[in-house]
């Protein structure tokens, strides 16, 4: 079996790019926006929430509402809430939008520990905090399955994921009846997906979608570390629900795929932080991501998911 770096190397060598542009951002000056969510509509316009942090600061970041304003191309909505949280994302649950990102702890000026806050509601202007996910656990993503139940993600990480599974960090999978069942002590006890990630590998959920067959398509990142870079790759995968197994792994796109750019720092200049996909009318997709902890950007790829097709609605 391959290593993720002959994996990619194997990528790079085969994949088919149709599209590469970076996001442009207005109504922020002097910030960088990067690691968004997925693009959506509301009331008929488009937006996407991004990340908003000062080039030389880290974990004093906001997550601010864009409304699209040309190609590419978004611009700051006023009179938005603006939320102290890290890498938004965003899913439709029922008849009600949720917004989830990290929220980051501090004491007297160093970082302290983190959390998944989730907010919820029928009004991007009048969202409601409802539940909080476990200690220091980002990447926990939610959606809605055929039985009208919700599948949620979630990414253990740490020292006894370390020395069990030689990784970094899992996926586990759990479902819940509603949004009032999402806590931290359920998130936590989420099965673990096992075989995805080989010894020192790691990756997370950032997106999942229901398929038509009733399975999950999942947009995630896919990471390893050589030489002291960090290196995150967009991936998918298709996960069954009822027999909790997964298939069709694959990479999706790599940080060469987008155009150049400045990276945080040095270590990141190979990391491409998945946001997800939306479908085109030719059938194929747009893949957003993060680029560098500085910028977000879109390539167009095939549909990840062969013949199993998005449902009808999908976050």
């Amino acid at each position: 079996m391959m290593n993720l770096t002959q994996r990619r190397r194997e990528f790079e060598q085969n994949k088919s790019i149709y599209e590469s542009a970076m996001l442009v951002f207005r109504g922020v000056e002097g910030f960088d926006v990067y690691n968004p969510s997925i693009p959506f509509e509301w009331n008929g316009k488009r937006y996407i929430y991004g990340r908003v942090e000062k080039r030389e600061e880290w974990a004093r970041s906001w997550v601010r509402l864009f409304e699209e304003s040309g190609p590419d191309e978004w611009t700051a909505v006023g009179g938005t809430t603006v939320y102290q949280l890290e890498d938004p994302y965003i899913s439709a649950i029922g008849n009600q939008v949720v917004l989830g990102g990290t929220h980051v702890r501090c004491a007297q000026g160093k970082v302290d520990t983190f959390y998944g806050y989730f907010y919820k509601g029928r009004d991007l202007n009048d969202l409601l905090y409802f539940t909080t996910g476990p200690d220091r656990m980002k990447d926990i993503r939610l959606v809605q399955l055929q039985s009208g139940r919700i599948g949620v993600f979630s990414r253990p990480r740490g020292e006894d994921v370390r020395r069990e599974f030689g990784s970094e960090s899992l996926i586990g999978f759990t479902v819940i009846d509603s949004l009032d069942d999402l806590s931290p002590e359920v998130i936590e006890r989420a099965d673990y997906i096992h075989g995805l990630f080989g010894p020192d590998e790691w990756g997370g959920c950032n997106q999942a979608y229901l398929l038509e067959s009733g399975k999950i398509g999942v947009i995630g990142h896919i990471c390893y570390m050589e030489e002291g870079i960090s290196t995150y790759m967009n991936m998918s995968f298709v996960f069954d629900p009822e027999t909790r197994r997964f298939s069709d792994l694959k990479i999706i796109g790599t940080r060469p795929c987008y155009p150049d750019g400045p990276a945080k720092m040095p270590h990141l200049s190979d990391c491409a932080f998945t946001a997800g996909i939306e479908m085109r009318a030719d059938g194929k997709v747009n893949l957003y991501s993060g680029i560098g902890d500085t910028q977000a950007g879109r390539i167009v790829v095939d549909y990840p998911f062969g013949g199993d097709v998005l449902g009808s609605s999908y976050s």
